[in-house]
């Protein structure tokens, strides 16, 4: 057994160990686009929020609100406008390609959808066995093989299928070996960016279970990226929703999807992502549309689908406050309610 599965971290590229004890912190993150004529498309404007070792942070929110942009910039796949990204006192932003690689194994993202992301002429074992060449992990034939093994026991993957190809697996084993594949590096922090949403329902339930195991057993920081607040619910300590790049609502799970303060995160309650067996009819969903990331509305950029909208809506930008003890939301109609009634 390796020196993270037993808990104690893991080494570096250097030889030194690192253990999970460093807050991931974003602050004011901007991510903007060229789009066609000049436009410029808004796919984050300042997302903040910090991570504490071992705590799964929910990110939840519609297609088009900014949460695949999030995950690329969090793992360096792109670079932001501005903000910054930090692993403990480290800002992963400012670094060069020569520095980043000893933290590119301590931040990993699982895709979406698993076939895409896995070589398609590469075994399991290929695969699996690529990682650990590529960052010197572990020695050539029966140590290799030996955390091959390991590996594939710690996602729930039969040794029959070691020689097997993606086509010949289905898609919750193909997952599996992408969590498989982002595990061997022995991270600290997994992004898990709808990692889930491609797979049967029942499927699902087994993948978020075994996050839940893997998370404990190794003692892992998870940002957990889905369009389904109940999925994000069953796993989260505390839930971040965004809408249109910026920061709705963010707190305890329980709050966010039980009592939520924002109406847009209202609004994802009543369209019946959390499932209800005593509604005999779905609920009504949303209206209208995200707007246009080129074009976002003034001051709230939820005003023209909000339900109570005012007049100051309109034109003010709601702040990000603190209105219960680690509930945070950018609503002035909520501010107000908070201000009247305090909790």
């Amino acid at each position: 057994m390796n020196q993270r599965a037993r808990g104690h971290g893991h080494s570096s590229d250097e030889g030194e160990l690192i253990s999970n004890t460093e807050t991931l912190t974003v602050e004011n993150l901007v991510k903007h686009y060229k789009g066609a004529g000049g436009a410029v498309v808004h796919a984050l404007d300042g997302v903040s929020f910090t991570v504490a070792p071992g705590e799964t942070l929910g990110i939840v929110g519609e297609s088009g609100c900014g949460k695949s942009t999030l995950a690329r910039l969090l793992v360096r796949l792109e670079h932001p406008t501005s903000g910054r990204v930090l692993l403990g006192d480290t800002e992963l932003t400012a670094l060069g390609p020569r520095a980043m690689r000893p933290y590119r194994r301590r931040v990993q993202l699982v895709f979406q959808d698993p076939y895409a992301s896995l070589h398609p002429r590469l075994t399991v074992e290929q695969t699996l066995a690529e990682v650990l060449g590529v960052h010197g992990l572990s020695a050539r034939g029966a140590e290799r093989s030996a955390r091959v093994t390991e590996l594939m026991e710690m996602v729930g993957l039969p040794s029959r299928l070691r020689d097997r190809y993606p086509v010949q697996l289905s898609g919750g084993q193909r997952q599996r070996v992408g969590i498989a594949r982002a595990l061997a590096v022995e991270p600290d922090v997994l992004i898990l960016d709808e990692a889930v949403s491609a797979l049967d329902v029942s499927v699902q339930a087994e993948v978020m279970n075994l996050l839940v195991r893997l998370r404990e057993r190794l003692n892992l920081t998870y940002l957990f990226i889905s369009h389904d607040l109940a999925m994000v619910r069953h796993i989260s300590d505390r839930v971040l929703v965004l809408y249109l790049g910026k920061v709705a609502e963010v707190g305890p799970w329980r709050e966010v999807s039980d009592e939520p303060l924002h109406p847009y995160a209202r609004s994802l309650r009543d369209a019946g992502l959390v499932p209800d067996p005593s509604r005999r009819t779905p609920a009504p969903m949303l209206g209208g549309e995200v707007p246009n990331a080129a074009r976002p509305p003034a001051g709230c950029r939820f005003h023209p689908r909000c339900p109570v909208a005012e007049d100051r809506c309109r034109t003010d930008e709601p702040a990000l406050l603190e209105l219960r003890p680690g509930h945070q939301a950018a609503c002035h109609v909520a501010a107000d309610a908070a201000t009247v009634s305090p909790i």
